[in-house]
This record gives structure tokens, sequence and C-alpha cells, in this order.
């Protein structure tokens, strides 16, 4: 038997995750040290997996497969394409950036309700959750996938309820009031989100007899399952309406600008750079796959969807007053991005959706981060509290610049490249919505350099005065990030060639092609 790559990328977190919760209480830096070992030894069997995987091989590559409950049918089978490789890659990638950044996020606190913050179950929570989202994009097991889809969310509900920011308005019992919150709310969205897929997950294995989604998918293809049309359509709305809570999706968003806007920065990165992107992959590989026709039947809808979160979340964005909502509120609109790049059913559309969660990731936890490193040392997340920062603290003003310039998707940056392909495959398609989608182009620029103007421009308030700039350890988190948004905006070819592929068997799963050009013929 080859070795199971898959499975080692999925449990070295996990294990590290049991390690680090057992370390003693009193060995809190050893506790941090350990768990960054883990997520290391984790990038690199990411590394390997990408190493190993060939762009032009089987759709489906380091497959394992074995049965688990043979009754219902429910087999461990994993498999990665092309877009799963790129999102293991990138969730691996961020995690030792996460836990670095994070490093004194969990020390104990001398107020009254924080005293007690376990600093191993900080550390332990986040490599449980990168353990259970890489197995999520591994799975091609619908019964598997939707295990580790829900489970996810307890340790993400600890993380956010359990340690709060610490640069909140008020007293310390609002501070966990508002907390408590904020996890109650994510909790719940996604539980409804979940339980109504459930409902489909049972509905797809009554009509298909089994829950391994390539064998569905070859008998959907070589019409050997056929479904009935309404019921098609009512299964694919179960799954589709989980994914749009855990993407967020307007008008199922509400629930990430309380989660990110109390979570520490580093867990706000782990929530909309790397949970979140299961809602979009799931949609790709589960939505469109399954379920082809139903997916060409919501169409106009869920781009509509999509136009609404992108202009919505835009114009939010503009009018916050906190830097951390600020952040949450331009990830709902680069989410309404990706989901019309989806739904666009164009080969440049799904390319650039996949390209951007992969430079979304990447440009928000470098800008989330750099922003968690101002909060930190003011005190405030409000942006009114701050002003002049560049003139005291040179290198985290331009590290936050380079951050917000990618936010925008200035051209020479990873985003630019992602946003620019969905927005070709969504005119090649629904012009109308290309010319909306673009409104979301000018808004970005408004609020990233508004909030760059107003906290790092002008007289320096005599709060900051002495703020320190960047550290060593926050240095290692930023400059490899800056450095990868510069580089794959450059070249973002080797990205590209990964996930094309993958990209066109989910054109061919819902039976479309790219739009001829309309050119006019020459006189």
């Amino acid at each position: 038997m080859s070795f199971p790559l898959l499975t080692a990328t999925a449990v070295v977190p996990a294990v590290g995750a049991i390690a680090t919760a057992a370390v003693p209480a009193a060995r809190r830096t050893a506790a941090k040290w350990l768990a960054l070992l883990f997520s290391l030894a984790t990038l690199a069997l990411a590394v390997a997996v990408l190493v190993r995987f060939d762009p032009d091989g089987d759709r489906y590559q380091l497959t394992e497969s074995h049965s688990w409950i043979a009754d219902f049918g429910v087999r461990y089978e994993l498999g990665v394409d092309g877009i799963a490789v790129s999102l293991i890659a990138l969730t691996a990638l961020l995690m030792p950036f996460i836990i670095l950044a994070g490093w004194h996020d969990a020390d104990p606190l001398e107020t009254k309700s924080s005293r007690w913050r376990p600093t191993q179950g900080f550390f332990a929570l986040i490599l449980a959750v990168e353990a259970m989202v890489i197995i999520s994009f591994e799975a091609t097991d619908v019964f598997l996938f939707y295990i580790f889809f829900e489970a996810m969310l307890i340790p993400m509900y600890f993380l956010i309820g359990g340690f709060g920011d610490r640069a909140h308005a008020g007293s310390d019992e609002h501070a966990t009031a508002q907390r408590s919150y904020a996890a109650v709310k994510f909790l719940l969205y996604n539980l409804a989100g979940g339980l109504i897929m459930l409902a489909a997950v049972i509905g797809l294995y009554v009509v298909a007899g089994n829950f391994s989604l390539q064998e569905i998918a070859q008998a959907r293809a070589d019409g050997s399952l056929d479904m009935a049309t309404n019921t098609e359509r009512l299964l694919f709305l179960g799954f589709f309406f989980a994914f749009a809570v855990k993407a967020p999706l307007w008008p199922l968003h509400t629930w990430l600008p309380n989660a990110m806007g109390e979570a520490t920065a580093p867990i706000a990165v782990l929530i909309t750079a790397v949970v979140d992107k299961v809602g979009t992959f799931a949609m790709l590989r589960f939505c469109l796959q399954l379920f082809p026709e139903a997916s060409k039947w919501a169409t106009p809808v869920i781009v509509v969807l999509a136009l609404v979160s992108i202009v919505y979340g835009a114009l939010l964005a503009v009018g916050q007053r906190d830097i951390k909502r600020l952040v949450a509120y331009a990830s709902i609109s680069h989410f309404g991005f990706i989901v019309l790049g989806i739904f666009a059913m164009t080969s440049q559309g799904q390319s650039g959706a996949t390209l951007y969660m992969v430079n979304h990731g990447l440009s928000t936890a470098a800008l989330m981060l750099v922003a968690g490193f101002l909060i930190s040392r003011r005190g405030s997340r409000l942006i009114a509290d701050y002003g002049g920062v560049q003139k005291v603290a040179p290198v985290l003003a331009g590290t936050f610049l380079v951050g917000g310039l990618a936010t925008l998707s200035l051209p020479g940056l990873a985003p630019f490249v992602s946003e620019f392909l969905v927005l070709v495959g969504a005119f090649a398609r629904y012009p109308v919505a290309g010319v909306v989608a673009t409104l979301g182009i000018v808004l970005a620029a408004l609020y990233t350099l508004v909030l760059y103007q107003r906290t790092m421009t002008g007289p320096v308030k005599p709060e900051l005065a002495k703020m320190p700039d960047l550290r060593v350890r926050e240095l290692a988190v930023v400059a490899p990030l800056i450095a990868l948004l510069i580089g794959l905006g450059v070249y973002p070819k080797p990205v590209a060639d990964l996930v094309n592929p993958a990209v066109e068997h989910t054109m061919s799963d819902v039976q479309k092609t790219d739009p001829e050009p309309e050119v006019e013929a020459a006189k």
C-alpha cells in the first residue's frame, strides 16, 4: 500500500492539536512552539501533495478508499483535484503565520472575567480547525465531507467566544457578552445551514443509493442515475444554502462582521481566509458536479445575490468606523466576486474564482494581521483613534498599504489577476452583471484609501508618538505574505496551470462552453 499522503496532511495537525492540549499548563511557551512545529510539518506534507499532483493527470489523484459504514454505503474516500490542492496549500501555508501572529493572544490576562485563558487550548483549537478544513478539501464521500464541514464549527465557536479581541471598547463584562453573542450567532447560522444540508445529504442517498461523489457524478453523466427535476432542484438548494452561509453570501452573511470583529486578528484570518473557503470550494465540487441542471436553473438568482454581496459589502465597508469590521465587509464583497465567477459558467470566471480564493486568503491575511499588530499597540479598533502612524512606524504603515492595495486589486498584486478573470468571465455571459460588479472595484479603492489616509497619514496623535514599528516576529509573519502577493501578481501561471484542468472538468459537468466572442466581420 502506498503512503496515505492525504490522510497524513489531516492527521498531523489533529495529532498536533492533541499533543499541544496535553502540554502542562505552566509550559505555555512549549505549547506554542509545539503547535508551530506541527503546522510546519503539515505545510511540508502539503508541499509533498503539490509536488506529486499532476495537473494533466486524472481528475482526482492520490486517492484513498476504505469501507467505513458499509450498511449505509459510507466510505472513507479522499481525492484531490487542482482546486483542492491549491486550497490545501493555502491553508497549510497560512497556519504558521496565524500561530506566529497570535503568539501572545492567549496569554493570561489580569481582568476578572478573562483571567483563565488556556494558552494550550488556543493553539490546539487552531490545529484542530486546520485538520478539519484540510480533510473537507480532500473528501470525495459526501457523508464524510458533511461530518467535517459541521465539526469545524465546534473549535471555531470556542476560538471566537473564548479568545476574543482585547481591544474592545467598554467594560470587560460588555466585551465578554459581545464575544459570546458573536460566537453563538456564528454557530447558529452555520448549524442551520448544516441541518438543511443534512436533509439534502439523506435525500441524495435515497436517490443515489450511496455517498460517493465520483460514483454519483459518473452515474449522472452516463444516464444511469436520472433525478427528477424537482428532486434535483430541492437537493441543490439544500447543499447550496449551507455553502452560502459558510461563504458567506448575502443575505446569509450577518454572522461574519460580528465574528471577525470580536475574534483576535489571527482568528479573524482563520475565519475568512481558511474556513469560509470551504463554502465556495464546495459549490464547485458538489453543487455543480452533483446537480448540473439545477445549478444552471438557479444561476440567474445566484448571480443577482452575488452582485448584491459585491456592492452591499463594499458600501458598508466605506461607512465603517471599526478597522476589523471594515475588513469583514470587504470580504463579503470579495466573496460575491468568487460566487459570481463560479456561476458565470465560463472557464475564465471559474478559473478567476479559484484564483480569487487563494489570492483573497493571502491579501486578507496580510491586511488583517498588520491591522492586528496596529490594534494591539493602540488598544483600539476605531479608525478615529489613529493618525500619522507612517511617521512613527513606517514599516508597519508600508505593509498595511500593500495589504490594502492588494485588497483593492491593484495591478501587479495577486488579486488583480483573479478579479480581472472573474469580470471577463461575467462579461462574456452576463454583460450587465459584469458592469454592476465593476462598481465593487471603485468602492474598494474608496474604502481602502480612506482607511489608509485616516490611520496612517496626517499629524501624529499624542497616544501614538511612541508606537514601535514591526518587530522581528511580526516581520516574519508579514514579509512572506507580501512577497507572495507580489510574486503571484507578476507571475500567476503556476497556480493557473494547477486549477485550469479542474475548471475544464467542472465546465464539462454542467455541459457549458465559453460564449463565442461577438466580433463584427471585417468589411
